[in-house]
């Protein structure tokens, strides 16, 4: 290269015969600065002496390890880190004494150290334990509500939000309270005008899964998605992770459209959360239409809570020491080499059985099919208009 600019070509076409850039040539031809080309020292080492100045002597190294190894079997205390190997060199007078950060890094660089790191692992994809949400092949709606808020003069509000985790599709419903009916309505609503998801989750709430108290209970919620061909989802009882979607839409709500103004009534507050649901809808806008599919609401359908229950309904659980799950009001065992782990319950309303899966976020492609129960729920009339 240097040569070829020697005879007058340019450097522009000698980088580019060469395949270099412009600044790697004028670096070798400054190099040459005009001398012969078999004087040059064309190596490519940096300028200085091969040992860096600040480099520990070997010598110093096997001294720090050898005096770890003393201390961790005679010392009184008991210590043997960086700073108690950094005191006994002190102790013994050398000449040279490295620092405690020094100490550490040779420790760690001699694999010395006897802590454990935490494995970073890399996240599972978005709603991993439903596999055709996590192939982006469905959609799921994540639905919570917020308590506890007061409007200026004692007046209790309470919030439904919505968000889908593929397009972050959001909505915000502030009431003066939540009911079951409330949610039945909104969701209608919602649905007609954005089209169904394949999936909808909730936390266990009496207001999204039905009462409690009484076991094989479904309420007028699940009554709506299996009514849509929408399969209803709940999460774990007190675990985190699976709803932070909505659990993060929470958040920034309440941050840009409760706390930052002062609300006179719940019109006030109405009219400025729709303000900010449509500029969070157009900003997403980009990311809602590369989103699953949504799929369009039947027409003229009419919502019938004497219907029976079809389809399936899913729940999220995590065994107890024995390899158990808890859901509908029964205890159905596992495995028992599966205690205090995830698992995935699918209760099939039309083959009357229970499939668990396992789960495991490590290995969220893994999620082997563990038993199958016999279910029938029994569909006795709805207590309710």
């Amino acid at each position: 290269m240097v040569a070829a600019v020697r005879r007058g070509a340019s450097g522009r076409q000698v980088a580019k015969r060469f395949g270099v850039a412009r600044a790697t040539l004028q670096l070798w031809v400054a190099r040459a600065q005009g001398r012969r080309l078999d004087r040059v020292d064309w190596s490519d080492l940096p300028r200085g002496p091969r040992r860096p100045a600040n480099k520990v002597p070997p010598e110093l190294e096997e001294t720090v390890l050898n005096l770890r190894r003393e201390l961790k079997e005679t010392s009184a205390l008991g210590e043997f880190g960086a700073e108690a190997i950094r005191r006994e060199l002190i102790r013994q007078g050398l000449g040279h004494i490295p620092s405690v950060r020094t100490i550490g890094r040779i420790l760690e660089r001699r694999g010395a150290l006897d802590g454990n790191y935490r494995v970073r692992r890399p996240a599972p994809p978005r709603g991993w334990y439903l596999p055709r949400v996590a192939a982006r092949e469905a959609e799921v709606d994540s639905f919570d509500i917020v308590e506890g808020l007061v409007l200026r003069g004692g007046r209790a509000v309470e919030t439904l939000n919505a968000v889908s985790l593929h397009g972050g599709l959001v909505e915000a419903w502030p009431r003066a309270k939540i009911t079951a009916k409330a949610v039945v309505s909104l969701l209608s609503d919602h649905w007609q005008r954005f089209g169904r998801p394949h999936y909808a989750q909730f936390d266990n709430d009496t207001v999204f899964q039905g009462a409690h108290q009484h076991p094989d209970s479904l309420g007028r919620v699940v009554r709506l998605c299996c009514a849509l061909q929408i399969t209803p989802v709940f999460t774990p009882p007190r675990e985190t992770g699976f709803q932070a979607a909505i659990e993060n839409f929470n958040g920034r709500w309440q941050a840009k459209v409760w706390a930052r103004f002062t609300h006179a009534s719940r019109r006030e507050l109405q009219a400025r959360s729709a303000k900010f649901i449509t500029a969070s809808r157009r900003r997403a806008a980009p990311r809602i239409e590369n989103a699953p599919p949504r799929r369009p609401f039947p027409e003229d359908w009419t919502f019938d809570l004497q219907t029976p229950l079809a389809g399936s309904v899913l729940f999220l659980r995590r065994t107890n020491e024995h390899g158990q799950v808890s859901l509908l009001g029964h205890s159905f065992h596992v495995h028992r080499n599966w205690p205090h782990r995830l698992v995935r319950a699918e209760v099939d309303l039309d083959q009357h059985l229970i499939r668990l899966y396992a789960l495991r976020r490590r290995k969220p492609d893994y999620q082997p099919l563990f038993k199958t129960v016999p279910y029938t729920f029994p569909n006795k009339p709805f207590q309710g208009n």
